[in-house]
């Protein structure tokens, strides 16, 4: 129950104590309290659904009726929310927020920076109730003066996020967020690699990472999913290769065995014939070997184990995020001034990755007549939506014959 007290006067006098000599009642002896004439005499009490007593002190007696009735109403509609939460700033409640949200490790860390570098300059140090759509506005369009639509993405998606949980929490009573429109992002179109660049690469590639090469231009593998392959995820009889699990190498600390990307990554992917042989040969040539690694591919059981990884680096360690920069920095290289003894004018584009060996992949699946279906299937999307936005241009003819297919129907 929310009550109201009189703080200044004693609601239980004793006999023997004098009345009050500034205030009376016609309903009740009035005898001055310790706290007589010190602050608000008037004070709101009730306990919230943990049983916290809260108080809060009002100048005028109809003041605090009215606070009080508002309190019992929000405790009698399960609404109430505690009065020091929604004074509290933002980087505090978001804090809160993202320490106890659930994410993958590389998304805490985006989330983490993105927060801290664009979105608490602004609005860490106010109360989200304070926050306005014209505040947010204005702070979308100075980021999008610093970040590309791309990169604003994560900041928004944070910064929405957050304000979202204040409405669930009751803070706010809405999301200001909902309407605002972010400048669209530039999807440049995938210009898959050259068949000869990539006969280059993989030719390129040392003894130890010819076989993933290979292996991830002819399966289209993440690069985490490619090194987080375990000796029987492949079958050389069947010449299959299973995706149960991916390779992830935080920003800090040491690489672990995590879930794939998403419920469709898991996925099983035919072997070529010249990738099964180039398997075989790695076995024979650097033969799996037990290491102990952390295991997060259950989140609620995580656990360390021995796994015997097919991929490796150089000193037979975890493969790291800047250990593969520099090696394919030097494939790169490799392949290039393989191109020139070749005598092909071609050479590797500026900024190719593991990852265009993927898009080739697909390109090459496209070109021979597969599905969306079938492609985002191979590739682990997880929707067809996925698959179209990014390949659509492949599948569109060479030349637009839509005028004839029109006059061949009506004609």
């Amino acid at each position: 129950m929310a009550d109201v007290y009189d703080r200044w006067h004693k609601s239980r006098p004793a006999k023997d104590d004098k009345p009050c000599g500034e205030h009376t009642s016609r309903t009740r002896r009035m005898v001055a309290s310790s706290e007589h004439g010190k602050g608000k005499r008037w004070q709101v009490r009730w306990r919230d659904a943990s049983g916290k007593q809260c108080k809060e002190n009002f100048e005028k007696k109809a003041k605090a009726d009215t606070r009080a009735n508002e309190v019992q109403a929000d405790l009698d509609r399960g609404t109430y929310v505690d009065p020091e939460k929604k004074k509290q700033d933002f980087r505090s409640f978001a804090e809160e927020w993202r320490t106890s949200a659930t994410h993958r490790e590389r998304t805490e860390t985006n989330v983490e920076r993105a927060l801290r570098l664009h979105v608490y300059p602004t609005f860490g140090s106010r109360p989200p109730a304070g926050i306005k759509r014209s505040d947010i506005r204005a702070w979308v369009k100075d980021r999008s003066q610093v970040l590309a639509p791309i990169s604003l993405r994560t900041p928004w998606n944070a910064f929405t996020s957050v304000m979202s949980a204040a409405v669930a929490d009751g803070i706010v009573t809405s999301n200001p967020c909902h309407g605002i429109e972010l400048p669209e992002p530039r999807n440049a179109e995938v210009l898959p690699l050259e068949p000869l660049v990539v006969k280059a690469l993989m030719e390129a590639a040392s003894d130890r990472y010819r076989a993933p090469v290979r292996l991830d231009g002819t399966t289209g593998l993440r690069g985490g999913e490619l090194f987080g392959l375990e000796d029987h995820h492949i079958d050389l009889d069947t010449r299959e290769v299973m995706v149960e699990q991916q390779l992830i190498g935080p920003d800090k600390g040491v690489p672990y065995l995590g879930p794939p990307k998403t419920d469709k990554s898991y996925r099983t992917v035919p072997l070529s014939a010249s990738a099964a042989e180039a398997v075989k040969l790695h076995r024979e040539m650097y033969p799996p070997r037990e290491m102990e690694i952390e295991d997060r591919t259950d989140p609620r059981n995580p656990r360390t184990r021995k796994a015997r990884l097919m991929f490796l680096s150089e000193v037979n360690a975890l493969v790291r995020r800047g250990s593969w920069a520099k090696t394919w920095a030097r494939i790169v290289r490799r392949a290039n001034k393989l191109l020139e003894e070749w005598g092909s004018p071609l050479r590797v584009p500026e900024g190719t990755t593991l990852h265009d060996l993927r898009h080739f992949f697909a390109s090459v699946l496209i070109k021979h007549g597969a599905t969306v279906k079938k492609v985002q299937r191979l590739l682990g999307h997880a929707k067809p939506s996925i698959t179209w936005d990014l390949y659509v241009h492949l599948w569109e003819d060479d030349e637009d014959d839509t005028a004839d297919i029109i006059d061949a129907v009506l004609v």
